[in-house]
């Protein structure tokens, strides 16, 4: 699993490369990716990213048309960042081949050993969630204290 972690980091720091993108923009745009649009105190929350280095990564990512900005319905003094990434064609080409080849990969399993893996993969991805909220405790912790 950790070799599998540091080649997923190391990808995700290539992707960013290839699209011209700080690593930390690539990682405020998969978690958009996944959690939809949201606030960007929940990105920053999320990123760890301070506040004001989130209206700047939300400004840089704006400006190339990853994210557009719009009002939250339910509390007008609010923003929700709202991911407009997908449709872009070097974001398909990036991610093509990845997609490819893991589909070739995933043709070699049975259908039950694709559950198998499948449950797996969301239980060790809860495991992380955890850690990663464990971790983050522990650091805000200690930078308040």
């Amino acid at each position: 699993m950790r070799g599998l972690g540091t080649r997923t980091v190391q990808y995700q720091q290539n992707v960013a490369a290839s699209l011209g993108l700080y690593n930390n923009d690539y990682i405020s745009v998969d978690i958009l990716r996944e959690k939809g649009p949201i606030t960007a105190g929940e990105l920053s929350k999320l990123t760890g990213l301070a506040t004001g280095s989130v209206t700047a990564l939300i400004d840089r990512l704006e400006k190339i048309g990853y994210v557009r900005r719009q009002n939250d319905p339910g509390d007008r003094r609010k923003v929700i960042i709202v991911p407009e990434y997908e449709n872009k064609e070097e974001v398909y080409n990036t991610y093509i081949p990845l997609h490819d080849a893991m589909i070739e990969l995933a043709s070699s399993y049975t259908e039950e050993e694709l559950a198998f893996i499948s449950q797996f993969l969301g239980k060790a991805s809860s495991v992380l969630e955890d850690q990663i909220q464990r971790l983050s405790s522990a650091s805000n912790q200690t930078s308040s204290s």
